[in-house]
Order: structure tokens, then sequence, then C-alpha cells
């Protein structure tokens, strides 16, 4: 399907690894113009493709737009990846004031300063495209390891909404995209990790992943072409009547009733 993105000016957050480099891909292979960040400098990209920022920053987030106003001018779609956790496990108890900032730096306020910068530009033209990649764990917390992460993307989904019923009556749409477990670098080093620890293999390490997340009825994760296809069909005009909604791609994790 020709989703009619090419010349599509975008930008993506944390688009160097994971979910965010498979988004980058696609959108590059649709003949969009593409901009995107990540906060190490070195990076092998070219200079029109990406631009070194600690988006967890104030600073970090007034360079991208800088550089995005310089190198794309005006944007069609700003698709927000960027996000993770490091706080530690523990319950939480284990969860201290610098911890809580963090993960609120990370997974909500690049969203809201980036917005609040350039979704201006949309209005005025009265069309654009703001996607919100969230996670299902706003809604499926694992008290031991995420609480905060999880808050923090709730805050964001909560965030999103609100955006959505102010902006989309002036030709702006705002979705939200959600995912569950995804077989990215980190969900790898994370299950051979696991498999280490417990004396089994990667298989194993996967399984008990799965297992903490109350199962997952698909088998397996989430890859992140597959999110990255969700998220470029809604940000195409193959998606033009669909703003204010949150899309789940989980493989069955989050029951849904019939």
């Amino acid at each position: 399907m020709n989703l009619d993105l090419k010349g599509k000016r975008i930008l993506v957050t944390g688009g160097t690894k994971g979910v965010g480099k498979a988004v980058v891909e696609l959108l590059l292979d649709e003949g969009a113009k593409v901009l995107t960040s990540a906060r190490q400098a070195n990076i092998e990209m070219p200079p029109d493709l990406f631009v070194p920022a600690d988006l967890s920053t104030r600073e970090g987030c007034e360079t991208l737009v800088a550089a995005t106003k310089r190198i794309l001018g005006d944007v069609d779609v700003i698709i927000h990846v960027l996000g993770g956790s490091s706080a530690p496990g523990g319950g939480f108890a284990a969860l201290d004031e610098d911890h809580w900032q963090r993960e609120l730096d990370l997974n909500l306020l690049p969203a809201v300063r980036i917005d609040r910068a350039l979704v201006p530009g949309m209005l005025e033209r009265n069309e654009g495209v703001i996607i919100h990649v969230t996670s299902i764990q706003n809604r499926l917390p694992l008290p031991e390891a995420t609480t905060a992460y999880a808050a923090a993307k709730a805050a964001l989904s909560t965030y999103s909404k609100s955006l959505s019923k102010e902006v989309s009556p002036k030709g702006v749409r705002v979705v939200r995209v959600s995912p569950g477990w995804v077989e990215t670098e980190a969900s790898v080093a994370l299950a051979e990790r696991l498999a280490k620890e417990a004396g089994t293999d990667y298989e194993g390490g996967k399984q008990m992943i799965m297992n903490a997340l109350g199962g997952i009825p698909l088998g397996r994760p989430s890859k992140p072409v597959e999110v990255a296809n969700l998220i470029a069909f809604l940000a195409s005009p193959r998606a033009a009547s669909i703003t204010g909604s949150e899309f789940v791609i989980d493989g069955g994790t989050i029951p849904t009733a019939s």
C-alpha cells in the first residue's frame, strides 16, 4: 500500500534503535523527509537526518526544535518514540525523588516541550499528525519494577487525550500507540541476562518475561518493524479520520472483552 508519505516532513524522537529506528527506516523507504535524535553524538547518520540532543533536558528539546525548524522547516508529523526506564526494581519504596524525576523527564516532558514548540505551526496550517508512543504498562504496571515508568506513560496518555480534544477540531490529529513487549536490543539483553541468572537459554529468558506479563497469547513479543508499520499507517493520509484513539499492539497481552 502506498501510504502517501513521500515528501512529508517528519520528526521522530528516539529514532536510532529499537522501534524508533524501525520507524525511521520505514518512513525513509516511503520517501518522507525524516529527522531524528539521540543523546549520543557519535551516531553514524547524515547531518540532515540526525541531531544529537538529550531530550530528557529542556536544553536538549530546545536544540532539537531549533534544528527541526532549520532542517525541515514546518513539520507535518511528530512521532514521539523516546522512552524507557532506568529505575531500580524493589517496588515503590526503592524509588526516590531522583528516580521519579528521571522517568518523567524521559517519558513525558520531551513530548510536552516539543509539542508546545512545533504544534502551533500545524495549527496555523490546519493540518498535522502527532503520535505519542505510550505503553501497555500504563494499564498493566509491574509493581516490582515499572511503577514510575508506568505512571509516566499514563501521564503521557492523559496529556495526549487532552491535546487531541483541543487540536483535532483545528485539523491536527493526535493518536496513541501502546506497545506491549517488543523484541528490541534492550529487551533481548534483558532476556539474555535473566536466562544466564536462571541457567537457561534465550528462549527460556523470553518465557520468563512473558510469564511476568501474565502471558502473551500470540506466543512471542512484537517485532520493532510491526510496531513501525502501525505507526506509519497512523501517520499517513490513509488514517485521515483517526484521532483521539489508542492502538494497542501487544500480541493479546491485555485481555479484551468480546
